[in-house]
């Protein structure tokens, strides 16, 4: 059956996606936020819709840590975590996102006093309740706090090995862009251990971070790397390693490291060979959705319902995913983009090329 003429908008919004860099606390919506900062008074983070969108507007990149961080404060229970992380997943659902790799920062919860056994159980609890309600899919990627500096990093590698919940696949390094070498020992172990290396690099900082993330963590995938650009060499080490860029243009406009959304370096990179995928980041506190990181993506990288597809389908191919999942991911975005955009010489997405 082929669906009526549609926006690409509409297109976007019921077209099966993967979300491969997304935040726990960065997802909290405005009401969750506003519950838990009522749940627990006294903090600086405002209980009001008109406040809370003051907070979430950021001067630059060390402003948004800050807020970040504030936010991370109100969850000082196993229930704040549970709540948080059940509807984290269902927002996901509701926009079509059949797979997710949800990024948690165990260790900024663990040092406000939640032990590391009931964060696990809380999160996967959660996991597998949303999972059983929506359909989506969520593995979680372990990730140290680059501010919190090497007692962070030994802390997160031994919730990663000793306390793994069911659903860890991915281990990385977020927050401000300290040099990457130091972690250079906990990447191996975790890697050792059958982890994922998913590093942040490239965002506030130069190539420079990029290369370390790549020669001294082992990188898989890099978020962000939106500064690899600047280094033709290192373009031609993401494409001869097919190793893809997480990006996410709404964040890099919000946190100043980019400072107009047409400067944006996703179609240069995209054009150049690199892979990349689209992502929301935090989308809350940047006023955005997946879906919207879509359309935005949609005009820089002029796609039309064809390309948004492929989108989608690179980034389930190349997530750390199940097989089965995969498999079942791109079938529906074949089947999706069948139904409603026939075209006759549009190859076959469900494919592996």
């Amino acid at each position: 059956m082929t669906l009526p003429p549609r926006t690409l908008s509409a297109f976007i919004a019921d077209l099966p996606k993967a979300e491969l860099h997304v935040h726990h606390v960065g997802s909290a919506a405005p009401r969750v936020v506003r519950e838990l900062a009522a749940r627990h008074p006294g903090t600086e983070v405002p209980r009001d819709a008109d406040g809370l969108r003051d907070f979430f507007t950021f001067t630059d990149f060390d402003h948004f840590i800050e807020v970040y961080l504030a936010v991370v404060g109100l969850l000082t229970t196993p229930q704040d975590i549970r709540l948080l992380t059940y509807d984290v997943i269902a927002g996901l659902a509701e926009q079509r996102v059949r797979y997710a790799e949800v990024t948690m920062t165990p260790y900024t919860s663990v040092v406000r006093g939640i032990p590391i056994a009931a964060y696990t159980e809380a999160i996967e609890d959660a996991r597998v309740a949303a999972e059983r309600d929506t359909g989506t899919v969520v593995r979680w990627i372990y990730d140290i706090p680059g501010e919190s500096g090497l007692a962070a990093a030994d802390a997160t590698l031994e919730y990663a090995l000793q306390h793994a919940p069911a659903a860890l696949v991915g281990f990385g390094l977020g927050g401000p862009e300290v040099p990457r070498a130091p972690f250079a020992p906990h990447f191996a172990r975790a890697r050792a251990a059958g982890l994922h290396s998913v590093p942040h690099a490239g965002e506030s900082t130069g190539p420079e971070s990029v290369w370390s993330a790549i020669q001294d963590l082992g990188a898989q995938r890099i978020g962000h790397g939106i500064k690899s650009i600047t280094d033709p060499a290192l373009v031609d080490l993401l494409i001869e390693r097919r190793i893809p860029l997480e990006i996410s243009p709404t964040s890099n406009l919000a946190t100043r490291v980019v400072e107009r959304i047409e400067d944006h370096p996703v179609r240069a990179l995209r054009d150049a060979g690199v892979l990349v995928t689209i992502n929301s980041d935090d989308p809350p506190m940047f006023n955005t959705t997946l879906n919207r990181e879509y359309e935005i993506a949609a005009g820089l990288l002029d796609l039309d319902e064809i390309g948004l597809a492929a989108l989608a389908t690179t980034a389930i191919d190349v997530s750390f995913a199940p097989e089965d999942v995969k498999a079942r991911v791109r079938a529906e975005i074949a089947s999706y983009l069948a139904a409603a955009a026939p075209d006759p010489n549009a190859r076959d997405l469900s494919a592996r090329d």
